[in-house]
């Protein structure tokens, strides 16, 4: 959250909190203790202060729940449950608007989607245009980054079958009986899929983190510079195609000249660094060049970034030192 306030979650009902900027961590109660929490298995979590969280529990059917606390963990409510029985959420968010999203695996061929308008007490599914999916092409929950956001845009990665970024757009036909008219009345917003050049081609490979850094486009209108991270989670070493970039809000893609050192699961820009932060299984980089370029940072085993904070397995988390890191490509 802010560096002095963090929320982390994980595996077996875990969830914890710090609020001296990472110096002691405060295991929270387990959400639905007394019958299957401590079963679940927290992939996200979203936090609004001190108090207030929103932890989301991945796995098939209903085992993918979203709990809430505004007591600092010490109790949870269910505020929701997947209602599709082949349904997986792979990551919540928080949009600058407040608004929460929760994407999931694609139900009959279509990435299912949900939102929240209320800070998460009531739900609805998004509307399916523009959310179809190819065969074997899903989205991965491994460090709740397939969904990111800048102004009212959203944006989700995927993988599997074809490695594509969605992004929301605006589709817009001329008015019914007037096919040919100049007057365009009927806008519907949904979204549209652009080829990410990451590697794919296998269930365990494709994109499995997008982040956007909102700019001002030459002729003054908002857009943002997307960067998307990937690869292939059983081939960790594997440093080909694992990263790709976006200068027009994530339409088009180029795949990083000098890519992360292996497959990468979680991506993020740091304002104060001015520089992307990537982590995965076999370390970190970074780059400054927006996407074009990355230099390894560590090589240690990391799954989830939340800037400064990095988490990996057995309940490993790091905070981030900016003095240790290189500041330019050699």
């Amino acid at each position: 959250m802010d560096g002095t306030v963090a929320w982390a979650s994980g595996t077996g009902g875990t969830v914890l909190r710090t609020i001296d900027g990472g110096a002691h961590w405060t295991k929270c109660a387990v959400p639905d203790a007394a019958t299957d929490g401590a079963a679940l298995d927290f992939r996200g979590v979203q936090a609004w202060d001190k108090d207030t969280a929103i932890v989301m529990a991945s796995g098939p059917g209903d085992k993918s729940r979203l709990y809430k606390t505004t007591d600092g963990g010490k109790s949870w409510k269910l505020i929701f449950t997947n209602p599709d029985e082949d349904g997986f959420f792979d990551a919540i968010l928080i949009s600058a608007q407040g608004k929460l999203y929760v994407l999931g695996d694609p139900v009959k061929r279509i990435f299912a989607l949900f939102q929240s308008e209320d800070l998460g007490e009531t739900w609805y599914a998004a509307g399916e245009l523009g959310r179809d999916a190819q065969a074997d092409e899903a989205s991965f929950a491994a460090s709740n980054s397939e969904l990111a956001t800048y102004g009212p845009y959203l944006l989700f990665g995927s993988g599997g079958g074809a490695p594509h970024v969605f992004t929301t757009g605006t589709k817009c036909s001329p008015p019914p009986g007037n096919p040919n008219g100049p007057a365009i009345t009927n806008c519907i917003v949904g979204f549209r899929s652009s080829d990410v050049p990451v590697v794919a081609g296998s269930p365990a490979s494709g994109v499995f983190a997008v982040a956007a850094r909102q700019i001002t486009s030459k002729n003054g209108l908002l857009t943002a510079i997307v960067v998307a991270v990937g690869g292939t989670f059983d081939h960790s070493d594997n440093a080909a195609r694992t990263a790709a970039f976006s200068t027009d809000g994530g339409q088009n893609w180029t795949a990083s000249s000098t890519p992360p050192h292996g497959y990468r699961s979680a991506v993020q820009w740091s304002e104060a660094l001015k520089a992307w932060i990537t982590v995965g299984t076999n370390g970190s980089d970074i780059s400054r060049d927006d996407g074009k370029t990355w230099q390894p940072i560590d090589n240690g085993n990391w799954n989830a970034l939340s800037l400064p904070f990095v988490v990996g397995p057995n309940g490993r988390i790091a905070r981030l030192n900016p003095a240790a890191l290189p500041h330019s490509m050699p």
